[in-house]
């Protein structure tokens, strides 16, 4: 038994304020909560579709392929804008390995061959409907067959980065490296090293 056992919602209204790159809405919902009290709420929510990312690692190296890309809310935000990343990307109707597998060709040029799913999570779920696909893969120096970089036609300008994981770990406590699902698969990483063959 929960708390929340008699909590409900109920959608009163919903309104698209945008639908760009992604749709923006605006709803009013009847929440009642656990005591039997209802609420209007209104809650702005951000429809992002699913998305996937992972963890190249290199067990011989001891490293990390990562990417460093543009993003503007970490500019907007006072951060550098330029981030340390792990290969990341959205499902656009693929099975979340396939779109993984594509992704990471894409951003570092590795092939991926035996990729292992780990988890899936809510990147901010106070106001975003994303759901990440965490995956990990174990790679070599053979397995890069392309330059990676993104593609062209969709103007990504990305550069691939090769680091120790340990010195990832270091970037992290140092605020280099301040993406929440990066961070979260360079510890996933750290816990499994032996693992990691």
């Amino acid at each position: 038994m929960s708390k929340f056992d008699k909590a409900k919602v109920e959608i009163v209204r919903e309104k698209t304020l945008s639908n760009q790159w992604t749709r923006l809405s605006s709803l009013d919902i009847d929440y009642t909560d656990s005591t039997g009290d209802t609420h209007r709420l209104k809650r702005e929510i951000y429809h992002r579709t699913p998305a996937a990312c992972i963890l190249l690692y290199d067990p011989k190296r001891e490293t990390v392929i990562l990417v460093r890309q543009f993003r503007l809310p970490a500019h907007l935000t006072g951060f550098p804008g330029w981030m340390i990343e792990v290969p990341a990307g959205l499902l656009d109707g693929d099975h979340p390995e396939e779109a993984i597998r594509r992704e990471a060709i894409e951003e570092t040029g590795f092939r991926v061959r035996d990729v292992h799913f780990l988890f899936k999570a809510f990147t901010s779920p106070g106001a975003v409907t994303e759901i990440m696909h965490f995956f990990a893969a174990v790679v070599d120096t053979t397995d890069r067959i392309g330059r990676g970089g993104g593609l062209a036609d969709e103007h990504e300008d990305i550069e691939v980065l090769e680091v120790k994981l340990a010195d990832a770990m270091a970037m992290i406590e140092a605020g280099e490296i301040y993406d929440a699902k990066t961070i979260m698969l360079l510890q996933w990483a750290t816990l499994n090293r032996p693992g990691l063959k």
